[in-house]
């Protein structure tokens, strides 16, 4: 407890004051200079119980002047809190859905349906976090904004197919890519502003090339992760054919590890490869480890005023008091 006002508290040396001069005035009143026998009569008479308790009155009237002091004082009573405020990052996938993303080197699931699910995992990780979604293959497609609700994503997630059923160019944009997502986050006020972009495969289309993207990512202070996917070596890409059913095409698509090593080093980022689905687990493991949502402790003290837990008590002692003296210690005149 703590007092608003601690100079009233001075006052207490008056209590010890007035004690004593209560005290002398009560030694001369009890050493008359003249004795009369009535007098010295009367003083030996028995004391009753109500002459015994005067003294009482007194004592109370100490109590309401010690507690007025209190309260003139402002007792106050300090209530330290915590509060947490979560420093969200601010991230955009970027997922390739080029025709090379339909290849099945991944226990006989398609490179996309590996990454789709995957993210889905990354997504239940993040906390406090905005997340927004770009497509790509030959050009680049924000499908959706910088949002807090995961649901949303997941399920704009699940229906993403390659070059979404042909409304995307063939082709692979990376430069575009990255341009469209630091272009979605150069107003973000958030301190961690991330891109995590993942491809098999290199930048053979767009308006931008993928150094030039890089060098504007990294003039907003964007990190961009980016993740190679596949096997080396090319694998096959299943082809739906409506009389012989599933074809294969034996492909061999060219990762540009160079480029994606670039893209990360110029803008404070990392380039990760992911030959399996185990592999590609780890990378937005490692991914979710380096970008964690920071919460902001806040302490702060709140102050509650005491006052009226000494008025109170001195109002009630106060009325005691007169209900006393002018009843059963009710002293004649």
């Amino acid at each position: 407890m703590v007092f608003e006002s601690p100079i009233f508290l001075s006052l207490f040396i008056l209590l010890p004051l007035l004690a004593l001069f209560l005290w002398w005035q009560h030694k001369r009143a009890a050493s008359p200079a003249l004795h009369f026998t009535a007098i010295e009569g009367a003083r030996q008479m028995p004391r009753t119980l109500s002459v015994k308790l005067l003294p009482l009155l007194k004592v109370i009237r100490f109590i309401v002047i010690a507690l007025l002091i209190f309260a003139l004082a402002r007792p106050q009573l300090l209530q330290s809190q915590e509060r947490r405020y979560a420093e969200g990052v601010n991230i955009f996938l970027a997922l390739d859905v080029s025709e090379s993303m339909r290849a099945e080197d991944f226990n006989d699931v398609n490179r996309l349906q590996t990454a789709k699910s995957v993210i889905r995992d990354f997504l239940n990780f993040r906390e406090s976090d905005r997340i927004g979604l770009v497509v790509f293959s030959g050009e680049s497609y924000t499908l959706c904004p910088l949002t807090l609700d995961y649901t949303i994503i997941a399920e704009l997630l699940d229906g993403v197919e390659v070059e979404l059923g042909g409304q995307l160019r063939a082709g692979t944009a990376i430069g575009d890519a990255i341009a469209t997502t630091s272009h979605r986050l150069r107003t973000s006020d958030t301190k961690s502003k991330i891109v995590i972009l993942l491809t098999d495969g290199e930048n053979n289309l767009g308006t931008i090339e993928p150094d030039t993207a890089a060098a504007l990512a990294q003039s907003l202070g964007i990190r961009v992760y980016t993740i190679g996917m596949g096997k080396e070596g090319g694998t096959r890409i299943p082809h739906e054919d409506t009389t012989f059913g599933k074809r294969y095409t034996d492909v061999v698509t060219y990762l540009d590890e160079e480029t994606l090593q670039t893209i990360a080093n110029t803008t404070g980022g990392r380039y990760f490869r992911a030959k399996d689905q185990q592999s590609l687990k780890h990378v937005y493991t490692e991914i979710d480890k380096l970008e964690k949502t920071k919460f902001k402790v806040v302490h702060y003290t709140g102050r509650q005023e005491m006052v009226v837990y000494f008025l109170m008590p001195a109002a009630l002692l106060f009325a005691l008091e007169i209900f006393l003296s002018n009843t059963v210690l009710r002293k004649i005149p």
